[in-house]
Formats: C-alpha cells, sequence, structure tokens
C-alpha cells in the first residue's frame, strides 16, 4: 500500500497494481474517484476529481488489484500490423506488404513503403478510407431525413463511436466518427453513421430517435450487439 504522505502524484503518471498498467487522470467533471478500462491503451485509468486526490485514486487502485487484473486479462492481446499480415477495410481483407511510393490501396493489397513508421502510415490510409466511406453514408441518410448534409470528421475517442452536434442557428451540424469503423462489417459503420443522423433531429435517445434509426437501416439491435461484442478487438489493432 502506497503511504500518502510520502509520495506526490501528478496527472497522466504510470505505475503498476498487481503487475498491470495503471494511469492517472485529473477529470473536473468527475465527482469520486473511479476506475475505468481504456481498451485502446489496454490499461486502466484511475480517476480523480482534483490533483489533491490523486493519492486517494492510487490508493483505491490498489484496492481493486484483483478486479484490474481480471478486466485487463480479458482484453485480446494488443494487434500490431505488419507486413504479411491481413486487415480488414469495410468488409474487404487486404494483404499487407512492403512497396514503393505511398501508401495505398493495390487491388486486394495494401502498400506502404519499408520505413519505422510503416505501420502508421497504414492506419493513416485506413483513416482516408474510414472519412471516405463514413462521409459517403452520412450523406445517404441525412438526405433520407431531409436534413443539409453535416459536416464529418473522424477521430479515436476510446468510449464512443460517434457523435452528433445539431445545426443551431449559429453552427452548422456536425458528426465526429470512430476511423475504427471502417474495421467493423460495413453494415454496423452505416448503422452508425444512421445513428448519428438521427441525432440531427432527435437529440436523445428516446422511442422518435430509435423510430428515425428503424426507418434507415431496420432493427438497430444487431449492429450494436456486434459493437459491444467487438469493442475490445477493434481498439487493440494499432500500429
Amino acid at each position: 500500500m502506497f503511504a500518502r504522505s510520502a509520495q506526490r502524484f501528478s496527472d497522466g503518471d504510470r505505475l503498476e497494481v498487481g503487475g498491470w498498467p495503471v494511469r492517472l487522470k485529473v477529470d473536473g467533471r468527475a465527482r469520486r474517484v473511479s476506475l475505468r478500462v481504456d481498451r485502446a491503451r489496454s490499461e486502466i485509468v484511475a480517476l480523480s476529481p482534483s490533483p489533491r486526490r490523486l493519492a486517494e485514486a492510487v490508493a483505491f487502485a490498489q484496492e481493486k488489484a484483483g478486479w484490474i487484473a481480471k478486466q485487463l486479462a480479458a482484453l485480446p492481446e494488443r494487434m500490431s500490423l505488419a507486413p504479411g499480415g491481413v486487415l480488414r477495410l469495410n468488409d474487404r481483407p487486404y494483404r499487407l506488404e512492403v512497396g514503393p511510393g505511398r501508401a495505398k490501396i493495390d487491388g486486394d493489397r495494401i502498400v506502404a513503403p519499408d520505413d519505422p513508421n510503416w505501420g502508421l502510415k497504414i492506419i493513416r490510409l485506413a483513416k482516408r478510407e474510414a472519412l471516405a466511406v463514413l462521409t459517403e453514408r452520412t450523406a445517404i441518410h441525412a438526405a433520407a431525413l431531409q436534413r443539409p448534409v453535416p459536416s464529418v470528421a473522424i477521430a479515436d475517442p476510446k468510449a464512443r463511436w460517434g457523435s452528433c452536434r445539431p445545426a443551431t442557428s449559429r453552427t452548422p451540424a456536425a458528426i465526429r466518427y470512430s476511423w475504427r469503423l471502417i474495421l467493423a462489417p460495413a453494415a454496423v459503420a452505416d448503422y452508425v453513421a444512421a445513428h448519428e443522423c438521427a441525432h440531427l433531429i432527435e437529440a436523445n435517445h428516446g422511442p422518435r430517435f430509435w423510430a428515425l434509426c428503424e426507418q434507415l437501416v431496420g432493427d438497430p439491435t444487431p449492429h450494436r450487439a456486434w459493437l459491444r461484442a467487438h469493442a475490445a478487438e477493434l481498439h487493440a489493432i494499432g500500429a
């Protein structure tokens, strides 16, 4: 157990609890000390409402060492991209190879130049594909709802597949997606696009919202179940 008076901790510090990685994070919106799983980094985040309670967050993580071990042991191993592997984008499998020029899709291959950033170049290509596909699906669903097409961007959020900012009198609508949706089945990514477009009309998750989703893509239940079951796998893919 840590002696709270003997050691100071800072936002972003990393430590081990029972041999498992834990990162400290200050979140002013938090009401209490808590733990959450960061699937993207395969680590536990110990949240504290303020810097002065970080030692309390460390002590809490120590008390929950068994829970931490169970959560992280259940995560899939990190899948680093490497030549000779296979990466699925929008339902199509591509062989990963080394080749000249910028990273590109060449038939059933993805080729990138041989340098230390090879894996990152593959990820950047996947992000470009994600932006193209999700922009297209967003335009289709927005048109079906008779709404102006919002701006579309991609990011790498840890807990959400998409977010929507509906239009106001001052700002146009905007939707942001996780680029990792390009790694999911096309129907699942399309559901997320429909989900976020439904928020252009309904900002909540009430009955009218779900009716809009069903109008666009049918029953959303299997797509939501797929994301819950495979979220850790998608977040395990990296350079």
